[in-house]
């Protein structure tokens, strides 16, 4: 009975791959679709550009298929663009069409099927969370609010690694400083609370969940039953532990921040406007019924990831640049010297009038972007691009790295050199007012956080360049800046070793 069951299976799959492949036939006779490798039954292409579709493979890609082409994975169909025109007609021209998030099964898990802002489609509950948003966190009232905070804050970080022996000798780990750092800066914002230490129990766990959550999350690990769904059963471990993960962290978020913010005000005076921090606004309009109490957590699941992590490895990319390049290390220290004058601190009102420092972090951002995929769109309808027919539902990559690292648009593009924002790209900015440089991405579904990481990056940078000598460790003569790329991240590989040599000025 056994091997009759078996069989008929078999005969039925058969028959769904058959049927499928002439469905397939039939449409193509419709649609004229980008050109790409030549998809199997089944499989697609899968089988021959493997999972790791990082930014360097969808570059190799690109090269060999064009500024537009088409993966089938599986059952996804996969659109790559590679050009600055055609990046301005997904994000600008066609924004609304091609404004929706695409998901996963993964991603489905940490943000409840698309209960947040980041990852839901393009409609109203977007629109309604993105002005909920807005206000608490991203705008320039916010950024003269809390600046003095993240001044603080670096000022804090020097303190600290002065006070370590190791920093000037042997030399450190500086990011485990600088991401208790980047948790405060936005710990500040949405909850008004800070760690003491990295050491703190609370950080420690938080810390812990959150890099779980990440390395869950950008592992290509699950793609193969992400993409042919008959595969999923053989992911039923992997996605035990992501609901496991999710369930944590937002329990922890409800229970020692959201609900501590709630007794914390309530007992005080409700016409104290100024004590408010993000999450008492986005509270405000959870009572008035615009969000629920999920949305809520959703959100502070957005920023612990989205505003945290990214901007740390900014930060890390931009001192490993300066450490490998000492010249321009010097550089950015004499004009910090030159224009504050010897021992005054940067702070954000100072940026404006620093052309180098900006200069550096837009090179960092250039050549080592975050998100160099930024987030993937979808369309929700077939659309039109370029010519090519794209299938509903398609997922749409932005290769924003490619755009800035294409020798044919910039000279000497793999070369860390912040002159070049002074020379043949002079009026370039990173709020995408050019389609080669979108390390934030353009349109509506940018990434609000620029006004935010900017100052940021700017703070840290330039009050670790004032006060110290950035160097590698004895015995090597640069750092290691191989990279490890996600599902549409990429960081530094190995954290890096840092010397700091307190200057005396």
């Amino acid at each position: 009975m056994d091997l009759l069951l078996l069989e008929k299976t078999l005969i039925a799959l058969f028959l769904a791959v058959v049927v499928a492949i002439v469905i397939a036939k039939l449409k193509g006779k419709k649609f004229k679709l980008p050109p790409g490798p030549i998809p199997v039954p089944v499989f697609g292409n899968w089988l021959q550009v493997g999972d790791d579709l990082n930014h360097r493979n969808l570059t190799d890609l690109a090269k060999k298929f064009g500024d537009i082409f088409l993966l089938r994975m599986g059952q996804r169909n996969l659109v790559v663009v590679s050009s600055p025109e055609l990046a301005k007609e997904v994000l600008h021209t066609q924004g609304v069409e091609f404004g929706s998030r695409t998901r996963n099964v993964v991603f489905d898990i940490f943000t409840g099927k698309g209960q947040d802002m980041v990852f839901t489609v393009y409609g109203e509950h977007w629109r309604k969370m993105r002005r909920i948003m807005t206000v608490p966190f991203f705008t320039n009232k916010v950024v003269q609010q809390y600046r003095f905070g993240w001044e603080a804050e670096a000022g804090s970080v020097v303190d600290d690694v002065k006070k370590n022996p190791e920093s000037a000798t042997n030399g450190i780990v500086l990011r485990k400083r600088l991401q208790l750092m980047m948790y405060n800066n936005m710990y500040r914002i949405m909850f008004d609370r800070r760690f003491d230490s990295e050491d703190d129990p609370l950080f420690v766990k938080l810390k812990a969940l959150n890099g779980e959550r990440s390395r869950l999350a950008q592992s290509f690990e699950y793609n193969y039953g992400d993409f042919i769904p008959v595969l999923r059963p053989f992911l039923r471990g992997y996605l035990k532990i992501c609901k496991e993960v999710k369930q944590k962290r937002l329990q922890l978020f409800k229970d020692y921040f959201v609900d501590e913010r709630k007794k914390l005000s309530s007992t005080k005076s409700t016409d104290n406007e100024g004590l408010k921090c993000a999450i008492d606004h986005i509270l405000e309009a959870q009572q008035k019924g615009e969000i629920n109490e999920d949305n809520v957590l959703y959100i502070v699941e957005n920023i612990n990831v989205a505003a945290i992590e990214t901007t740390l490895w900014s930060i890390e990319w931009g001192i490993a640049e300066l450490v490998n390049h000492p010249e321009i290390q010097n550089k950015l220290r004499t004009e910090l010297d030159t224009v504050l004058g010897p021992g005054v601190q940067v702070t954000e009102p100072d940026m404006h009038k620093l052309p180098y420092l900006n200069a550096v972090i837009k090179e960092t951002l250039r050549l080592r972007m975050a998100i160099p995929l930024l987030v993937p769109h979808m369309n929700l309808n077939q659309a039109k691009l370029a010519g090519y027919d794209i299938p509903a539902e398609s997922k749409i990559l932005v290769n924003a790295w490619w755009l800035a690292n294409d020798p044919a648009h910039w000279k000497k593009p793999e070369e860390f050199r912040p002159e070049r924002f002074f020379e043949e790209e002079s009026k370039v900015e990173a709020n995408g007012n050019d389609f080669r440089f979108l390390p934030f991405g353009v349109g509506r579904r940018a990434c609000p956080g620029i006004i935010l990481a900017l100052p940021i990056l700017a703070i840290t940078i330039g009050r670790l360049v004032q006060n110290f000598e950035l160097l590698p460790p004895p015995g090597q003569s640069k750092l290691d800046t191989a990279e490890k790329g996600g599902q549409f991240s990429l960081h530094i590989l190995k954290h890096s070793t840092i010397v700091l040599k307190p200057r005396s000025v």
